[in-house]
């Protein structure tokens, strides 16, 4: 496993458990999450990425705050992995609440970026990005 994709393993999994799909609307992992995450890594600035990273941190090993079981996330059953996501977004600490909520919104925002996603809605595909937002 190439060294990057040892944290994007990690990153991805705490995203797609974000949004989960259904019936009616696909869920994050049918997105292509991959090529997100190239963007966001290459275009956001360092602190919206630190973000991230405390965020998927916080997901993996806040079960122990949460649900009350010291193992991280990625091995909680699906049930209890929806209730460590719900009570971390209802944690009396703000800034537990906010980790939380940067992680939806980043999902939100691969998610909403998605043709599929957008077709669901009724809306056009998003133009091409134009390039304008590159950091030297």
């Amino acid at each position: 496993m190439p060294k990057g994709d040892r944290l994007s393993y990690f990153t991805r999994n705490a995203l797609i458990a974000t949004l989960p799909g259904n019936d009616r609307l696909p869920g994050l992992d049918a997105t292509r999450l991959h090529e997100f995450l190239k963007d966001f890594g290459r275009e956001a600035s360092p602190l919206l990425r630190l973000g991230l990273w405390a965020s998927v941190v916080l997901y993996h090993f806040g079960p122990l705050l949460t649900v009350y079981l010291p193992v991280p996330a990625l091995l909680l059953p699906q049930r209890l992995r929806e209730r460590h996501l719900e009570k971390l977004c209802a944690h009396p600490w703000y800034a537990v609440r906010s980790l939380a909520f940067n992680l939806k919104m980043i999902a939100g925002l691969c998610w909403g970026r998605d043709t599929a996603v957008r077709a669901c809605f009724r809306m056009p595909p998003l133009p091409p990005d134009p390039g304008t937002l590159r950091r030297p």
